[in-house]
């Protein structure tokens, strides 16, 4: 049951006109309508390019695009610094895809692997792979202090850039089925608060014990565990379905 009054956490949802492509916004959906479940007000906050993102959010959002959209995103992140400053006070960041790419060190697009600068938030950098990922994906989560079933993290990977930690971020996950970050067994990455991943899904609507993850660390809050039978026959139905996978 969930407790009442917690309070208010405010979820921003960056740059869906440019980062939106995937159906990465139901990421926000989900948090909001657990946050509510949990006993927390949520707050939306949605931000478009050329707009000031607020200081006040306890997690930050961010999906999937095309080369140009990053680049775009990039330099606009990068000239409003408000990430940054979210990051290093412990905020949570969640990026997607190119949202994964935009926040690392670096990520290449075009033809020519032109090098963009990304956030430096994380640890990585990306480069163009041999080989494009697409498929479903399932994954092990690295955090071993969770039930085992709680570890499995499913989602659809479709991405062209190949990721590499450097030695300040470690993985979030290891791969069962799929590529993941670039087919060296890991997927994700996690460092202090951010974390960035390829699949979508959307991630958090496939794996409810990872956006409970960002709302604790966001808030602080032992969260109790919710049960919801249509959400877990929906991770049933998934699970099955990239075991069945022919990849």
């Amino acid at each position: 049951m969930a407790s009442a009054g917690r309070g208010r956490v405010e979820v921003v949802l960056i740059y869906q006109s440019l980062l939106g492509i995937y159906g990465d916004r139901g990421n926000a959906t989900v948090l909001a309508r657990r946050l509510a479940w949990h006993g927390f007000t949520p707050e939306l906050t949605v931000v478009e390019p050329g707009e000031a993102l607020p200081d006040t959010g306890s997690i930050y959002l961010l999906g999937g695009g095309e080369d140009a959209a990053q680049i775009t995103a990039v330099r606009g992140l990068t000239a409003d610094g408000a990430l940054h400053r979210a990051a290093d006070r412990g905020a949570v960041v969640f990026a997607v895809c190119a949202g994964y790419q935009i926040v690392g060190n670096s990520f290449t697009v075009g033809a020519d692997d032109t090098v963009i600068d990304g956030l430096g938030l994380l640890d990585v950098t990306t480069t163009r792979g041999p080989v494009r990922a697409v498929g479903e994906i399932l994954s092990r989560w690295e955090d071993d202090s969770r039930p085992d079933e709680e570890r499995w993290l499913t989602g659809f990977e479709n991405h062209g850039g190949y990721t590499r930690l450097g030695d300040r971020a470690r993985p979030l996950a290891r791969v069962e089925v799929g590529i993941g970050n670039c087919g060296d067994g890991t997927e994700g990455a996690v460092q202090g608060t951010v974390i960035g991943s390829y699949p979508h899904g959307p991630a958090l609507a496939r794996n409810p014990a990872l956006a409970d993850h960002l709302i604790a660390t966001a808030t602080g809050v032992e969260l109790a565990p919710l049960d919801r039978p249509e959400i877990t026959e929906l991770r049933r139905q998934r699970l099955a379905a990239v075991r069945r996978s022919p990849r």
